[in-house]
């Protein structure tokens, strides 16, 4: 078991505490500096907590071959091309990250990257990046797990397509190797994801198995799935965004829009707060309306010395005499003075 809690930038992730919303640029920049910056500022208007890049080049990730092994032929919207036509058009040239960092540590956002290789783990160790996040294919990289977990750093690490093993395994080499302060997201490894891949009864499984924070990595389109995941405990979120789905490029289909980004923060913060806490009895916003409770009241006139009946008692709203769990006891007492119709029923009416 490891810590239920985690720490990045100035945030505090795990139960009891906000959920922690990552903005992931991908792809989304287009090749274009100003329109990354821009991603930041609607992310940051938006109500993230975190900025998310890919660290890598096509070439630290794939061969261009145009072999058949190299070429992508599933059912995505990335079908027809190779390996490395696809990273060369998703991957954000180095030398932009550290000042993407810094224009979105001066908007109070966190920024971190996906490194996938050793060359981009010492580089965003340059940068001086608070955690990292190891995306859903990379989780079976042992060697890689074992130099990111050296840092020291903070992990979040993206389950995808892992068997409940590979998971373990890839806990243990983040462990082994010094890392304790981990985060695994549950995640479907399609873009997009259809809502019945989603699986999200397994992000509490996660969080009981492995004792540590939990969340969503949420490549399925809208954000029902992100907000229904505050309610089965996930204390991160990652989803993509855009500045306009119409722009295309290979993350765009599904990445949210600002607006659309910002009504997720909005019903994940009023979903937190709904969640509340474990609660019995009236609360400070319900506490006036007791008197629409029922209690025993005297529904005919009694004189003094009258036998308290049905015909004269009842149990009806307002809430201000007796509670109704007493009328069996008031049932058949003898009246000590003359009661109006209408008085709520005390002992002090009871012989």
């Amino acid at each position: 078991m490891g810590s239920e809690f985690i720490r990045i930038g100035n945030h505090t992730i795990g139960r009891e505490y906000p959920v922690y919303l990552i903005a992931e640029l991908s792809a989304n920049h287009g090749h274009c500096i100003r329109r990354a910056s821009e991603l930041i500022h609607a992310a940051a208007d938006a109500g993230a907590n975190a900025i998310k890049l890919q660290t890598y080049t096509a070439d630290t990730l794939t061969l261009d071959c145009d072999n058949r092994y190299f070429q992508i032929n599933h059912a995505t919207d990335w079908d027809g091309q190779n390996f490395h036509s696809l990273y060369r058009q998703a991957e954000m040239p180095w030398d932009w990250q550290p000042q993407l960092k810094k224009i979105a540590n001066d908007l109070g956002l966190d920024l971190f990257s996906s490194p996938f290789d050793s060359t981009a783990v010492d580089f965003l160790e340059e940068m001086e990046v608070p955690a990292y996040k190891i995306a859903s294919f990379e989780i079976v990289d042992i060697p890689l797990l074992e130099y990111v977990a050296q840092t020291g750093r903070p992990v979040i690490l993206s389950t995808g397509m892992a068997t409940m093993k590979e998971i373990e395994l890839a806990v243990e080499t983040l462990q082994s190797n010094g890392c304790n302060d981990i985060a695994l997201l549950k995640c479907t490894s399609a873009y997009p994801a259809p809502m019945e891949s989603m699986n999200l009864k397994t992000i509490p499984i996660l969080g009981a198995h492995f004792g540590r924070p939990v969340g969503l990595s949420d490549h399925s389109l809208g954000c029902e799935a992100a907000v229904a995941s505050v309610c089965l405990g996930a204390n991160i979120i990652e989803k993509h965004l855009t500045l306009r789905r119409n722009e295309g490029g290979p993350d765009s289909s599904f990445s949210l829009e600002p607006s659309e980004f910002k009504e997720m923060v909005k019903a994940v913060r009023n979903v937190e707060r709904a969640l509340g806490e474990v609660h019995f009895g009236p609360t400070r916003y319900d506490s006036n309306n007791t008197d629409f409770r029922r209690s025993l009241f005297v529904v005919n006139d009694v004189k003094q010395g009258d036998f308290f009946t049905e015909e004269n008692v009842r149990s009806i709203r307002p809430g201000m005499g007796l509670a109704p769990k007493n009328m069996r006891q008031v049932l058949g007492k003898v009246a000590q003075t003359d009661i109006c119709r209408g008085t709520p029923l005390s002992w002090d009416h009871i012989a």
